[in-house]
Formats: structure tokens, sequence, C-alpha cells
């Protein structure tokens, strides 16, 4: 009998950048993709998969960021590592890191990756009606599978940056990390 090896899950990071609005909303920065791609047009946190000269994950998230929407590492204050997430079909265990930051004057984003940066309040993801799910058949596989997602405008924030978001939200929204 031959013995299966599963194979290795690539590293990749993601920010999940926080910070007060004018007003002094906590809100969330997410991107929309552009079209294309195996994840286009959909929402997600700023990030990517792991490059050689990343000292760390937490670099890997920086630099993603900065690259796809312009936020300065140096004004991004780190409040704590979550726990990786596996992409589930693409290969990759992704490594989410919440952040302070402070808001940019103008985000600038990368026009071959980023479609659209959103800024959305917390409080968003909790009203009546935001959380929903639905049964989605995939190519490739053998049923329908539930997803869970939030609402966002016209679209649908789902997948890992949903597996991400849904357990942190109600921390965030308690004022954990002073967010």
């Amino acid at each position: 009998m031959e013995a299966s090896i599963a194979p290795r899950l690539r590293d990749a990071a993601v920010l999940v950048p926080v910070f007060r609005d004018a007003s002094g909303t906590p809100s969330v920065v997410v991107i929309r993709r552009t079209e294309g791609g195996i994840h286009g047009g959909q929402l997600a946190f700023p990030g990517g998969q792991r490059a050689e000269h990343d000292a760390t994950l937490y670099d890997t998230a920086l630099r993603e960021a900065q690259e796809e929407i312009g936020l300065d590492p140096r004004v991004v204050t780190p409040l704590t590592e979550l726990p990786p997430v596996n992409t589930r079909v693409s290969g990759f265990m992704v490594h989410p890191f919440l952040a302070r930051i402070e808001r940019p004057a103008a985000w600038r984003p990368d026009p071959r990756e980023i479609a659209e940066v959103l800024e959305l309040p917390l409080e968003s993801f909790a009203r009546p009606g935001a959380h929903d799910s639905i049964m989605e058949r995939f190519s490739g596989w053998p049923a329908p599978v539930r997803i869970d997602f939030y609402h966002v405008g016209g679209h649908r924030l789902w997948g890992v940056s949903y597996r991400i978001l849904h357990p942190l939200l109600p921390r965030l929204l308690a004022g954990e990390w002073g967010v």
C-alpha cells in the first residue's frame, strides 16, 4: 500500500488593518481584487505569498499592504498575530496580522491587482442582515457547499477573509486592543 503524502501548504500573510475614522468609528480596510485570476473580483485583506526575502510572515503582510494599497509600514502598529487559516483549495496557509493603522490621506491601490479599497465600519458587519449563507457549487467539487459570508455593498466577503473576520469581530466590537 502506498503512503499518501499531503502537499505542503505555501505560506501567505495578510494584514487586517483597523483604524478609527474622523468621527471615531472603528473601521477595517478591505480590498476588492481586480477581475480575472483565481481571486478576481473578490474582497480580501491586503496580503499575499511569502517572498524569499521576507524575514517574517509579518514582513510579508507589511510588504504586500504597501505594494497593494500604498500603506506605509511606518504607520502600522501590530496588535496581534491571529490563528492561521488554510485556504482549503489553493494550497496556502494564510497568517493574518491584526494592526492599527494611521489612515493615509489617500490610498494608492496597485491597478494591476486592486480594483478598490474599502473602509468599512466594524458595526456594519453586525447589523441585521449583514451575515448570510448560501449553497454554492464549485467546479471540481462533488457536491454543493455552504458558504458563509458578509454582505458588503453588492459584494460578498467570504472564504479566508470571512474566516478571519468572523471570530475576530465580537472582540473588536467589544473594544479589545483599544480599537
